[in-house]
């Protein structure tokens, strides 16, 4: 295996401008971040011109020799580094020995204007880097064809918002820091449906489903779990819906909401007069 030099010391310049990629600035200004554990680094490896580094224990190496070898493939540069270098530029608790320095991904937000989006995730005020990763993630998996992040949102590249995306972050288009008005009202030229999440909202998902609109384009505007969204932004938006408590549970937390909704929207767009072609079995 074609691997760079051992790096045997944390204080290799190597090492000190990944460890720099834990702090916001340092990734704005190099418009790079770290992907850490086995998942991310696949990901980032397979996504053209993504991933710049790779560090890896020699055991990593060995039991991951496939990543290695798609991160050679993608150009990447690979270093062998032992436990503490690993320790030193990651930042988990318990570090699974691979660590990959990425270029930033996030798509300009007319681009995916252009692409007449028709399910969208919107995080606007969402504060928690966690719930930004895990929202992402949500969103990927209910077949969103983007997610956008208003400029009140956390940062997209936050370690624990990548480490929460679980390699999300990679397969779908990202727009980031666009003031909220600006992403509702180019939706809405776009011919996107602005529905608001919010646990206080005059409408519920079940009479929305049951009046049969969910099956247009739509974006789902998310808020910060602790306060919801704005009154500004909730009037921004053509409904604001409520997820529906059955039970004695007080609320939802945001990414269960999210993947309620956003799943509720695939399943609408997708059924016989939804805005998505159903492939038949």
């Amino acid at each position: 295996m074609a691997v760079g030099p051992e790096l045997i010391s944390p204080k290799s310049s190597r090492v000190s401008a990944a460890r720099r990629l834990a702090r916001r600035n340092f990734r704005g200004k190099e418009r790079l971040f770290l992907a850490e554990g086995p998942q991310a680094v696949r990901e980032a490896a397979v996504h053209s011109d993504t991933l710049v580094e790779l560090f890896a224990t020699p055991d990593a190496a060995e039991r991951y020799a496939d990543i290695v070898a798609e991160a050679q493939g993608a150009g990447a540069r690979v270093h062998l580094a032992d436990e503490d270098v690993i320790a030193d530029i990651s930042t988990t608790v318990t570090p699974q020995g691979l660590v990959g320095v990425c270029r930033f991904l996030d798509t300009p937000f007319d681009t995916i204007l252009a692409a007449r989006p028709k399910l969208v995730a919107v995080l606007a005020h969402v504060r928690d880097p966690g719930n930004a990763g895990t929202v992402l993630r949500c969103a990927d998996a209910a077949g969103a064809d983007a997610v956008v992040l208003t400029d009140a949102s956390v940062d997209l590249y936050n370690p624990k918002s990548v480490r929460a995306s679980v390699g999300s972050l990679f397969h779908l288009p990202v727009a980031v820091g666009v003031p909220v008005e600006r992403a509702v009202q180019g939706l809405k030229d776009a011919g996107v449906r602005i529905l608001a999440a919010d646990g206080a909202g005059d409408d519920d998902l079940d009479t929305e489903l049951d009046r049969g609109t969910m099956g247009t384009p739509t974006a789902w505007i998310f808020g910060n779990e602790a306060w919801g969204l704005p009154e500004e932004t909730r009037a921004l938006a053509d409904a604001v819906v409520r997820v529906p408590i059955h039970g004695k549970a007080e609320s939802l937390n945001l990414a269960t909401a999210a993947a309620v909704c956003l799943y509720a929207s695939a399943r609408a767009q997708r059924a016989p007069g939804g805005c998505r072609s159903v492939t038949p079995s």
